[in-house]
């Protein structure tokens, strides 16, 4: 779900499109944290019920209890959900019902990220490595944006929850520059980096060609090239579907699991608590 509808960016590799609204700070009504969150758990229910098999009596009940027993909230897929006026309390009123909240910002408000006291985990999405590419590739509207990210970067270093750095790496366009990735994942010192291919849907089909995905071979190079600069941080997991990588810093000993049990009873004890607190090392296969 979201909490915003409106970005302060047109990033030409989004699946929105460019009428898509736009905006560089709130405007209109401020929903509560309760109403949004209970309508977007009754919009989601009414999205599964076919799990209720329309009457037949063999329908796969673990699916029906799972369904309504929502554990996880991705604040993402459209807008800038940061924006949201009351974005750390909307992430205090899920944590109480024991949903977990993953974030997802394009560092362009290093204001609201300095309001959240508590997230599952936090994505800063740097989507070029110099400010030259990120104006090209983001289409932003603060003229201060390349300050802005920095300023964000600054903020991610001081978190001790979970944090992310999510690349979207489209060929022949922001697969370059690796140093100037390597000095801003740096200046951010996030607990994880996502690489994930651009995926060639929605309306950056008028922009950018099939082609521009890259294929899984072409984000292992980069992955090796970068890793050759972050000697702080080490291969863990490759998801072939998404064609994504992670990778994690050495100090988490490969401790990248998400105990989201002990996330929340840090939480429930008011206990300060740091990314290793809540992390869990598994053996995952490779898919």
């Amino acid at each position: 779900m979201t909490t915003s509808m409106f970005c302060a960016s047109r990033c030409k590799f989004c699946w929105r499109g460019q009428k898509a609204p736009v905006s560089e700070e709130w405007y209109g009504p401020i929903d509560s944290p309760e109403h949004i969150i209970n309508y977007s758990i009754e919009e989601h229910l009414k999205l599964l019920t076919g799990f209720d098999g329309m009457g037949v009596e063999n329908t796969n009940k673990t699916a029906r209890e799972e369904r309504d027993n929502i554990k996880h909230v991705a604040l993402s897929l459209t807008g800038e959900p940061i924006t949201y006026p009351h974005i750390n309390e909307i992430l205090q009123a899920f944590h109480k019902r024991r949903i977990s909240t993953f974030l997802v910002t394009n560092a362009q408000y290093p204001e609201q990220m300095e309001k959240i006291e508590n997230v599952t985990q936090l994505y800063l999405s740097i989507d070029a490595p110099n400010k030259t590419l990120l104006k090209q590739i983001d289409n932003p509207l603060l003229p201060d944006f390349w300050e802005r990210t920095l300023q964000s970067l600054d903020l991610l270093k001081t978190r001790t929850y979970r944090t992310c750095i999510r690349l979207t790496l489209i060929k022949n366009e922001n697969m370059t520059d690796l140093e100037g990735y390597a000095n801003l994942i740096r200046k951010g010192s996030p607990d994880v980096i996502e690489l994930k291919s651009y995926v060639w849907v929605g309306s950056s089909q008028k922009i950018y060609k099939v082609e521009n995905m890259p294929f899984i071979e072409d984000m292992e190079n980069f992955t090796n090239q970068l890793l050759e600069l972050l000697p702080e941080y080490e291969f863990i997991k490759t998801h072939l579907p998404s064609r994504a990588i992670l990778l994690a810093k050495k100090s988490l000993d490969k401790k990248v699991w998400i105990n989201f049990p002990k996330f929340f009873e840090l939480i429930e004890n008011n206990q300060k608590f740091n990314t290793e607190d809540y992390s869990s090392p598994i053996i995952i296969p490779n898919v």
